[in-house]
């Protein structure tokens, strides 16, 4: 006999299914959070069961003593919250910053922080709302069910112990309010969960400012990484084009090198090609090293900053002065930010500034910011939306949180400033 497969449930019986479930994990939710919710009330009770605050001076200790316990209480109740909303509810709420008092500089700063008093609040208010809420939505279950289902259990009840004169129409008006306070219990559980969630969300959680800052933060730390990235695969590929195509070039024009000297008894069309093709390699070879060092020179990673400003200095067409000064390198990638600038500033220089006689580059690290002044006596009117490299500029300075600036009147000279940080 075929085995046929089971009707799927109907759209009602899969909503009901689903209400119940909710409704499950609501309550569960729900019972979980009185035992945490209740510290703090018994907290900010505790004096007052103790004894009866009569002066001003004790009303005042028993009130603001038990908020501070609570207050330092905070991040262990709101870890606890946290786990109960993620585990019970599998909401996730963010973290707040952590923080350490160790000082009293960082104590005092603890205290005046919103977050702090974020989460007393959400643990001395909203607490033992959702606990009192959850109490009173039990209530209603347990009345609700009882009222409910008197038609099923009243007549298990011998008739002395019945309520004298007892109707037909009490019993069914008993069940009406049983349904009543069932459905009132059903919505009050929602409500309690609800309230406690979007609460919790706002008091356990960080404000939209710090959310919008962590994003900020996250995000510098993404792109810091993606130009990490890049700087690291730039170096990887100079140094695959050094070791690997540049020294096969090399080994080529070598060879035609030799074979130009020694086999001196080729027809001339031979040793024409032969000399042209030796041409060539010599041509591709330093070709090959400029695209090189505009990857990443060697001497940049080996000798510093220094050193390779000198390099571009030497081999610009326009005399350059140069200045450097810096008491400890910076970081690769501000090292690589900043010899681009350099060059591609001096690139500038001699493509556009007709008439320039001479350059001057001075770099300076004064604290975390590392100074670069590129300047040149030409006509002057640069203007960064003109397409004259400036815009690329800007956006490598960018890549790292710095600033770019452009002071060129018409006339003369140009002066190109840069600011990066550096990392401490």
């Amino acid at each position: 006999m075929p085995l046929t497969a089971a009707p799927p449930p109907s759209p009602g019986r899969a909503a009901l299914a689903r209400r119940m479930a909710d409704l499950r994990a609501n309550t569960v939710f729900a019972l979980a959070g009185i035992p945490l919710h209740l510290v703090g009330l018994l907290v900010l009770a505790e004096p007052w069961l103790l004894f009866v605050p009569v002066s001003l001076a004790e009303i005042q200790a028993a009130f603001f003593i038990p908020v501070l316990v609570v207050a330092l209480m905070s991040s262990v109740l709101t870890r606890a919250q946290h786990k109960r909303f993620r585990s019970r509810l599998g909401v996730g709420i963010p973290a707040l910053p952590a923080v350490r008092r160790r000082s009293p500089q960082a104590v005092v700063a603890w205290l005046r922080s919103a977050a702090t008093w974020r989460q007393v609040g959400y643990h001395v208010l909203v607490g033992p709302w959702a606990s009192a809420g959850t109490v009173l939505a039990l209530l209603c279950w347990a009345v609700g069910t009882e009222l409910s289902t008197v038609l099923l259990w009243i007549w298990l009840v011998p008739p002395e112990n019945r309520i004298k004169g007892g109707t037909m129409f009490q019993i069914a008006l008993f069940s009406l309010v049983g349904v009543v306070l069932l459905l009132l219990a059903y919505w009050l559980t929602g409500a309690v969960v609800r309230t406690d969630t979007r609460a919790a969300l706002r008091l356990l959680g960080p404000s939209r400012a710090e959310r919008l800052q962590l994003r900020v933060d996250d995000l510098t730390e993404k792109r810091a990484g993606v130009v990490d990235a890049a700087d690291t695969e730039r170096r990887r590929i100079e140094r695959d084009l050094h070791d690997g195509a540049q020294q096969r070039l090399v080994s080529l024009a070598l060879n035609l090198g030799l074979a130009r000297a020694t086999l001196t008894d080729l027809p001339e069309e031979a040793r024409q090609v032969i000399d042209e093709a030796h041409r060539e390699a010599k041509e591709a070879i330093s070709e090959l090293r400029t695209l090189v060092r505009g990857l990443h020179p060697a001497v940049l990673e080996d000798r510093g900053l220094d050193a390779a400003l000198s390099g571009i200095a030497a081999r610009s067409p326009v005399p350059v002065r140069l200045a450097v000064d810096l008491p400890e390198r910076p970081s690769p990638t501000v090292e690589a930010v900043a010899y681009f600038v350099v060059s591609e500033a001096l690139a500038n220089v001699a493509k556009h500034a007709e008439g320039a006689t001479g350059a001057e580059v001075r770099v300076h690290r004064r604290g975390d910011v590392l100074r670069v002044v590129v300047g040149d006596d030409g006509p002057g009117g640069a203007d960064p939306g003109q397409g004259t490299g400036l815009s690329g500029l800007a956006k490598r300075a960018g890549s790292v949180d710095g600033t770019f600036s452009v002071d060129s009147p018409v006339g003369g000279p140009t002066t190109i400033t840069v600011e990066l940080p550096c990392a401490p």
